[in-house]
């Protein structure tokens, strides 16, 4: 995977986090410009000649940057999975490759080297509020300069060192790579399960003999969003039997594409909004020409608020699966007995109705928007935070319960399409339903 400073998207961040992928750098030539016109800067520079914060007006001495490291190296809670530490060092690399920072150059191709070789830093949980990854990016600096300890298993070759100049102290931290690295995973797994959900969709379709009409493109047509003729597309080319002859079918399936084709956009919107930002020099002061623009680029308040929007989709889609899950219980739609049992008065599938309902729950309270909260912090200086780290993790958090509301609804249209056992526990069923979501649903091929 080539990094240039322009290009990086989601699914790059996911495969260099989760497949491995190495990274090669195409051009360390911006980054040398930013350099080059921060040595010839004069006068008090925030961060690199100045304290930080409440003391930007308070003249420093050489050396105060790593200072300014050691200090800022504290969060609290577990420690971060190595593969999201990971996914942090290749967004930071990658910004740094923008230019902006003004940090020495040589720095870049070490931290290659760390991502290549395995090598995370031990970034806890806690202690980043949306203004800035400077806990985990702290951290980081410090594991450089071989003051904290790598974290790689096994072991393997010498740990990456850098002497980082102190002036550099600030410009690396200056940024939200943790929180973007997150929002960037989050982005890239909610797309395949979004996918994954029309496909479930299509098989509770298949199994209820739901009516086509509201897929048509004439309908599409009539009311243009874009993710709802996407949506309707795909779903019209997936059904395989002729529909009932309803009138109506429940909301669950005539506004399907209206309401999923929604998350959809709004999905487009956050991944977008992410990758500006991935490919963005997030720096303050920004290095560009040969001056320093003191800025508020390193605000999170454009992620936060499309992540939060995505959560608030995500539910609709997840409700409206709970939907479909309910009318599969139905003899009416079904033609089978009650929640799907072998024989009258068994309970069947039922229980499914609880397990998607407790995964919903958790959904609808990981909703919860994050922007509204705010904090004001040293000495009244910093007086506005946007959370889009709460956000970001929160919508990381999304992945395991809507995958389990989406395979409560597999599991019930299948059982749906054939004929349905005794009442046994549906734990096997439910988890093999899991298994084809994560893996991602061929277009359904109902069973006699």
């Amino acid at each position: 995977m080539v990094l240039d400073g322009a290009g990086l998207t989601c699914a790059q961040v996911h495969a260099a986090t989760y497949d491995e992928a190495r990274v090669t750098i195409n051009s360390l030539d911006r980054a040398r410009a930013a350099w080059a016109a921060a040595q010839e800067l004069t006068g008090p520079l925030y961060g690199r000649s100045t304290g930080v914060g409440a003391n930007r007006d308070v003249l420093l001495g050489e050396g105060a940057g790593i200072d300014l490291l050691r200090s800022h190296a504290c969060g609290a809670g577990p420690l971060v999975e190595p593969a999201r530490a990971r996914a942090m060092l290749v967004v930071r690399l990658n910004q740094l490759l923008a230019g902006g920072s003004g940090v020495d150059p040589a720095l870049l191709p070490v931290l290659a080297d760390a991502i290549n070789g395995g090598f995370t830093p031990p970034i806890r949980t806690y202690g980043a509020i949306g203004t800035g990854d400077l806990t985990a990016l702290s951290t980081t600096a410090l594991c450089l300069l071989g003051e904290l300890p790598w974290r790689r298993e096994p072991p393997a070759g010498p740990d990456p060192r850098f002497d980082l100049d102190p002036a550099d102290a600030l410009p690396f931290i200056s940024s939200g790579a943790a929180t973007l690295a997150d929002a960037a995973i989050a982005c890239h797994r909610l797309r395949a399960l979004f996918e994954t959900a029309i496909d479930v969709a299509a098989l509770s379709f298949t199994a209820v003999d739901a009516s086509a009409e509201p897929l048509a493109a004439a309908v599409q047509e009539a009311r243009p969003h874009h993710g709802q003729a996407v949506v309707a597309a795909r779903l019209r080319g997936l059904i395989t039997r002729e529909p009932a002859g309803r009138v109506q079918d429940p909301y669950g399936f005539r506004a399907f594409a209206q309401v999923h084709g929604a998350a959809m956009d709004v999905l487009d919107r956050a991944a977008a909004t992410v990758e500006i930002d991935l490919n963005s020099a997030t720096e303050n002061p920004l290095i560009a020409g040969s001056l320093a623009w003191h800025n508020g680029n390193f605000h999170g308040a454009p992620v936060a608020l499309a992540l939060d929007a995505l959560r608030a989709a995500l539910v609709q889609t997840a409700q409206l699966s709970t939907v479909r899950l309910a009318t599969l219980m139905d003899p009416a739609y079904t033609g089978r007995h009650p929640f799907l049992a072998d024989r009258p008065g068994a309970s069947g599938a039922l229980i499914l109705e609880y397990v998607a309902q407790d995964a919903l729950a958790e959904l609808r309270h990981l909703a919860t928007p994050a922007t509204t909260g705010t904090a004001t912090l040293s000495r009244g200086t910093e007086d506005h935070a946007s959370f889009a780290t709460q956000a970001a993790r929160q919508a990381l958090r999304c992945l395991e319960p809507l995958e389990i509301v989406l395979a409560c609804e597999h599991a019930a249209a299948t059982r749906a399409l054939r004929t349905p056992g005794p009442d046994r526990p549906l734990t096997d069923e439910l988890e093999e339903s899991r298994q084809t979501i994560s893996r991602g649903l061929a277009p359904p091929t109902p069973a006699p």
